[in-house]
């Protein structure tokens, strides 16, 4: 439904973007991620028609953004940074001018926007001026007019800045409940979030994208454990080697009171119900069970070379 092929933007001498290319299928929720300068913005506003690109092509539900830009913005939904609202407008009169300007049909408009609303979470502040709402109903607002349309795809920039706890965690279940049906592609610095929601993560470096990594299959790869035992390998090593989840077992030392292993699990087991099984059984308390495999953090680390903290 989004597909980028080679995205690249120049300006004069300088490349703020060179050569992304990713698509993303209906159901997939997409967290962008990059420090300061990765170009994030750039390549939102590519995707959502606002920048052209220098070279490279942006294609939302099959419709060029480039040869058919109304096709292409008819099946797209964009919260930019700074969210596009009018101060002067209640939040009903603005949604009801996005839905306008989206095509909704006018017998239909009213429904909609009260749907919108619902969503979003804006009822108490309907009938208020835009220019009077706090930080976070200005950016719940911004969020409610890029759903105008009930658009198949959806960029966010930054949709969670001037959130409260509470707020972040009713977009968190907003966006749980519109990825059953839509793309949803959003920038954060919030590592938690993009784990909380995301299908995938993308992480741009220095205008590049460096990595694509789905982080819904992690959950089905195989994975590796730290563990200690309170007993001696003699006893464990062997029948925790005959777990039917246990690839292989590497010591990493043992003694006459404990024992301590590496252990590689096979995709999709049922590692640890079987170990505390095991382990009950031989009367072996477990003193560490911890798992090895890379945090969202690591991962931007090693392919950014920066703490993760610094990223936008």
């Amino acid at each position: 439904m989004l597909q980028a092929e080679g995205l690249t933007r120049r300006y004069g001498r300088f490349t703020a973007v060179r050569d992304v290319g990713f698509g993303a299928r209906a159901g997939e929720v997409v967290g962008l991620l990059g420090q300061n300068g990765a170009g994030k913005t750039t390549v939102m506003n590519m995707l959502a028609g606002c920048l052209a690109p220098t070279s490279g092509a942006v294609r939302v539900c099959g419709a060029d953004m480039e040869t058919a830009p109304g096709d292409a913005k008819r099946h797209l939904g964009y919260l930019p940074e700074r969210p596009p609202v009018y101060p002067e407008m209640t939040v009903r009169e603005y949604l009801r001018f996005c839905c306008r300007l989206k095509g909704v049909l006018k017998a239909d408009i009213k429904a909609h926007v009260e749907e919108i609303i619902g969503l979003t979470g804006l009822d108490e502040v309907g009938n208020r001026l835009v220019g009077q709402l706090s930080r976070g109903f200005a950016q719940r607002t911004g969020m409610a007019q890029a759903l105008c349309g009930d658009p198949e795809v959806l960029l966010l920039d930054e949709p969670t800045a001037g959130f409260d706890p509470l707020q972040a965690a009713a977009f968190r279940k907003l966006i749980r409940r519109l990825s059953k049906n839509k793309v949803i592609l959003f920038s954060t610095h919030l590592l938690p979030e993009v784990q909380a929601v995301c299908d995938r993560v993308l992480i741009l470096h220095a205008g590049q994208l460096r990595l694509d990594h789905s982080l819904a299959a992690e959950s089905a790869a195989a994975q590796r454990f730290r563990l200690a035992v309170a007993a001696p390998g003699t006893r464990v090593l062997s029948p925790l080697r005959a777990l039917p989840s246990v690839r292989r077992v590497r010591e990493d030392g043992s003694g006459a009171k404990e024992t301590r292993v590496t252990v590689e699990t096979s995709p999709g087991g049922n590692f640890q119900g079987e170990l505390f099984t095991l382990l009950t059984g031989l009367g072996a308390p477990i003193l560490e069970l911890t798992p090895l495999s890379d945090s969202l953090e690591a991962l931007f680390m090693r392919v950014t070379g920066s703490p993760a903290q610094e990223a936008p």
